[in-house]
């Protein structure tokens, strides 16, 4: 399924793009020689540190690592790789283009990644879930779906494959012959399982493939922001209980708290003092100004 964000979306981790800062260390050793002179690091560090930039990649790196100290055991690299994976398969062929263009490698996306998982577990960890806020969750929750997909940019072809399908016509056959997503049309169509929470995939194609039971495809074409969709249900879980699914909903409601600024303000500020930061640079004593008192 084609996606149509333009960027890498790392939801409240975004604030925590985790880059090195080359060089800011003090000391005479040249970060750059020109004819016109060197640039030592200390020169580097005291312009870097005087920047907006340079301020918030100092808070980006504060809050790693007392977030790595906090929550770091409970983030596991396989969740970094699955976090991974699903966004180069969301992605495709555009994914290495969209890192270049935000000046991000596999790396630093990876450790961004970690970031916002271990920022997850300081909002678990830190704000309550009661059962009313639980169950108002669980009236939009759904399990994770796997879909097959035609994806068309006019809805005549869509409707072509339907017809097709409703005239008896293998499905893979059909998804080769209209789809016009190069990264899955020869593999049927496949998607990467997603839920009522899952970025990256719109709501016109969740509320469509939620009504699907397995083994069914849409009647009619859907319409998305490229163009339009023909859906197949591969496997619907069926959606149970609350009990059946708590931790789940309680997952996606930590991740709907991410989004909001109080929350946020709140639990990185908890984070921040119980990870006893002090800075010993005085031009920068209030970069944690509004979340820690000054040390």
């Amino acid at each position: 399924m084609k996606i149509t964000r333009k960027k890498i979306a790392l939801g409240a981790a975004g604030v925590l793009m985790s880059l090195s800062l080359a060089a800011c260390g003090a000391g005479g050793k040249s970060v750059a020689t020109t004819n016109g002179g060197k640039i030592t690091q200390e020169d580097f560090y005291n312009k870097l540190k005087k920047s907006p930039q340079g301020k918030q990649q100092l808070q980006q790196m504060i809050l790693h690592k007392v977030l790595e100290k906090q929550y770091g055991d409970k983030v596991k690299n396989s969740d970094v790789d699955k976090q991974l994976n699903q966004y180069k398969s969301q992605y495709g062929s555009q994914f290495k283009a969209l890192l270049q263009q935000q000046g991000m490698t596999e790396s630093t996306l990876k450790q961004s990644l970690k970031d916002q998982l271990m920022l997850k577990q300081a909002v678990m960890a830190r704000t309550d879930f009661s059962n009313k806020q639980l169950e108002k969750q669980f009236k939009s929750f759904q399990p994770k779906v796997t879909v097959q997909t035609i994806m068309t940019k006019d809805k005549d072809t869509a409707q072509n494959a339907i017809n097709d399908l409703n005239n008896g016509k293998k499905w893979n056959d059909v998804v080769k012959q209209y789809s016009e997503d190069e990264s899955n049309k020869n593999n049927g169509g496949k998607t990467p399982p997603f839920d009522n929470s899952t970025q990256g995939v719109e709501s016109s194609v969740k509320k469509a493939a939620f009504k699907l039971k397995d083994g069914d495809y849409s009647t009619e074409p859907i319409k998305t922001q490229q163009g339009y969709a023909v859906i197949k249900m591969v496997k619907h879980p069926k959606k149970g209980s609350l009990n059946d699914h708590k931790e789940e909903v309680k997952q996606q409601l930590a991740t709907k708290r991410m989004s909001d600024s109080n929350t946020m303000h709140k639990v990185v500020s908890e984070v921040l003092k119980d990870g006893d930061v002090h800075i010993n640079d005085n031009d920068l004593k209030d970069v944690l100004s509004g979340y820690v008192e000054k040390n």
